[in-house]
Order: C-alpha cells, then sequence, then structure tokens
C-alpha cells in the first residue's frame, strides 16, 4: 500500500470516527435516547464489529482504529439507549 492509500485511509478513519463523538457527548452528558433509534445502533454495531474483524483479517490499521473507536462510541450509545428503554 502507498504511503498516499495510508494518509487517505487514516484521514477518512478520523473524519468518520470524529463525527461520532458529539453524538456521544450528548447522549453522555443528557441520557437523552428518545430519538435514536435502537434498531438502527444494534444494526450499525454489528456492522462496525464486522468491518473490525475484517479490518483485522487484512491487517489494515485505518480500519481497524476507525472501526474500533467508532464502536466504543456506538456501544457507549446502544447501552444507553437499552437502558433507557428497560427503565420505561
Amino acid at each position: 500500500m502507498s504511503e498516499l492509500t495510508e494518509y487517505l485511509g487514516m484521514a477518512a478513519a478520523f473524519c468518520t470516527t470524529i463525527a461520532f463523538l458529539p453524538q456521544a457527548i450528548q447522549t453522555i452528558k443528557t441520557r437523552h435516547t428518545d430519538d435514536i433509534s435502537l434498531s438502527m445502533y444494534i444494526i450499525l454495531n454489528i456492522g462496525l464489529t464486522l468491518w473490525l474483524i475484517y479490518g483485522i483479517q487484512l491487517d489494515m490499521l485505518p480500519i481497524i482504529l476507525a472501526n474500533c473507536c467508532t464502536l466504543v462510541l456506538s456501544t457507549i450509545i446502544l447501552a444507553i439507549k437499552v437502558r433507557n428503554e428497560w427503565k420505561g
């Protein structure tokens, strides 16, 4: 893989991961999840997990880092959403 391709992948990984940060911070601070789709976050976490496995299989650091970080943030949001759903 060329150095330019590696930088492109890292830039894309940074942008897609950092895009999740405001939602995660807002959800953690407010615990408000009424407008968040439970099914969307379940499917998203499955997809992120699959992307992470794919990145590991290909040993591609940008894919691994982006999906690992985004999966952590998404899982936090999903956990708060599930907790709120159970509480009623």
